[in-house]
């Protein structure tokens, strides 16, 4: 009798791990491919601190305990989200020889003095700061019932720490390449590009490993929509991969899968090899700029270009869509 009660609560309990929802995710099943090169402008949460100078006889930055990769987020207990704030507020300052810098450092919020120096009416910190980060990348997705985008498949890091740019804000825009600087062994190339910073086509609303994400705002027209692959539909053999090398005009290259991973690294998912013989003349392998690029397989979008093999720059990672897209929602 027991076992049979036993049994019974088995069977409820099973039951009840059945009926749960496995995804809570709200993507759509079809995506439209991106592919388009894009101009980015993130601008950071505070003012981060990308570095120190000498101001007279000694180093004020240093002395305060300030170093690289900190964010300024209050001078004196006024919130400060701009070098322009910042500036401001020292200026305002203009009868005290020092201000209190309230920033952040990993997860911790700390607080020092730091002594300034007018210099031909210029204030001296001693500090290299930085408010906002421009680059380029490739458009990954749309999603069309929610009009998300998704774009890098990677974070933005500021160049000068490494540290990952924790945004406040920041936008989509126009741009076109102007040419290519190949890639050789050893050594990744890159797309240049003019930006049209004033056409704007989204705001990016965060910036995380599996790569930027916002709310798109221009129009989408003569896009195709492609179904949503899940990992394990990923096969080893031919793909495409779909950038622009030229202008704005997005276009598709042979590429192989040669090995499909897992999420133990979140966005080095796939490995890659371009096998397009004009895409190789042309750029000699993957460079940058093409993060982001859509991969289709099958007439599905699998994933999109993250990195290169710096050793083989033919060679890439990709991260799987699905995870570009579970990110999106969050």
């Amino acid at each position: 009798m027991k076992f049979k009660n036993i049994k019974k609560i088995l069977f409820i309990f099973l039951l009840s791990f059945i009926i749960m929802p496995t995804n809570t995710f709200a993507y759509s099943d079809y995506v439209y491919a991106g592919g388009d090169n894009i101009g980015i402008e993130l601008r950071s949460k505070g003012v981060m601190i990308i570095g120190t100078y000498k101001v007279k006889d000694g180093y004020p930055a240093k002395e305060a305990g300030l170093k690289s990769g900190d964010m300024i987020t209050a001078i004196n207990n006024q919130t400060v989200t701009s070098i322009t704030d910042m500036v401001d507020i020292i200026h305002a300052n203009e009868d005290n020889d020092h201000i209190t810098i309230t920033y952040i450092r990993g997860l911790e919020k700390l607080k020092t003095d730091l002594k300034i120096q007018k210099e031909d009416s210029v204030y001296k910190t001693g500090l290299y700061v930085k408010d906002s980060i421009t680059g380029i990348g490739t458009l990954s997705f749309i999603d069309p019932n929610t009009k998300k985008f998704g774009a890098l498949g990677h974070e933005i890091t500021e160049k000068t720490t490494g540290k990952l740019l924790e945004i406040k804000d920041g936008k989509i825009f126009d741009s076109s390449v102007t040419d290519i600087v190949r890639s050789e062994n050893g050594s990744p190339g890159e797309k240049n590009a003019k930006f049209y910073s004033d056409q704007v086509n989204g705001v990016v609303f965060a910036n995380t490993e599996e790569g930027i994400f916002g709310n798109y705002t221009d129009t989408i027209s003569d896009r195709k929509l492609y179904q949503v692959a899940t990992p394990d539909e990923i096969e080893i053999g031919n793909a495409q991969m779909l950038t622009v090398l030229e202008g704005e005009q997005v276009e598709s290259w042979e590429i192989k899968i040669l090995k499909i991973g897992d999420n133990t690294e979140k966005n080095k998912n796939i490995l890659f090899e371009i096998t397009d013989p004009k895409l190789l003349e042309k750029s000699g392998g993957v460079v940058a700029g093409m993060s982001g690029s859509p991969i289709i397989q099958n007439n599905k979008m699998i994933a999109a270009v993250t990195h290169v093999v710096v050793d083989n720059p033919k060679r890439g990672y990709g991260i799987f869509i699905t995870n570009m897209l579970e990110e999106s929602e969050k």
